[in-house]
């Protein structure tokens, strides 16, 4: 683990403690319902960090992770981003069938260049994306997740964003599987990864 990496590990121990709501500049927008969640449809075509436009199909044969954030935010992103590091770390060998996604809402501060420089210090296994406004619209309109720009004085840039802070789960085949609801451990993640990939096959 490098020391940035460590750092950044070190900030969210801290951050943790605050996150219970708003803290700073952060806001926990309303959580997805079962109901909605249970029709959602992964629907999306957005540029990588890497430089590469993907679509959800391109996840295709691989149990994917997906959640909403952004680069600026100091206490719920980071937070989630820890805990699925973790469960990358913690699945081993079954990691290779899993493929977390971070997709930023904040499309004004956040391009691929901003997601390189955040995204892999959390686990190079993470892929970001980032979209136009338009494109990241219509990605979390097939999620059915909620964002908004909310007008934050101390806030970099004078504002911050509200968001939905769950973590989906779809299976290869690319069917919603569940939700992981904020503050869920890397353990219990893991654990139910586990069991879904044994179960697979």
């Amino acid at each position: 683990m490098t020391r940035l990496q460590k750092g950044l590990w070190a900030a969210v121990a801290v951050a943790a403690l605050a996150a219970a709501g708003l803290a700073a500049y952060g806001t926990r927008g309303p959580d997805a319902t079962a109901g909605a969640a249970s029709s959602v449809k992964a629907d999306f075509e957005l540029t990588g960090h890497d430089g590469v436009v993907r679509t959800e199909d391109d996840f295709r044969g691989k149990w994917t992770l997906v959640f909403f954030g952004f680069t600026n935010c100091p206490d719920v992103c980071p937070t989630t981003l820890a805990e699925i590091a973790q469960t990358m770390d913690d699945l081993g060998p079954q990691a290779g069938a899993v493929q977390p996604l971070f997709i930023s809402v904040d499309s004004g501060r956040d391009q691929p260049m901003e997601l390189a420089a955040y995204v892999p210090q959390f686990h190079p296994s993470i892929l970001g994306l980032a979209g136009t406004p338009e494109q990241i619209e219509a990605a979390a309109g097939s999620f059915k997740i909620f964002y908004e720009r909310v007008p934050e004085e101390t806030a970099p840039d004078g504002y911050t964003m509200g968001h939905t802070s769950q973590v989906f789960l779809f299976d290869p085949d690319g069917t919603f599987v569940r939700l992981y609801g904020y503050g869920t451990p890397a353990s219990e993640i893991t654990a139910d990864l586990r069991a879904r990939i044994d179960a697979h096959g």
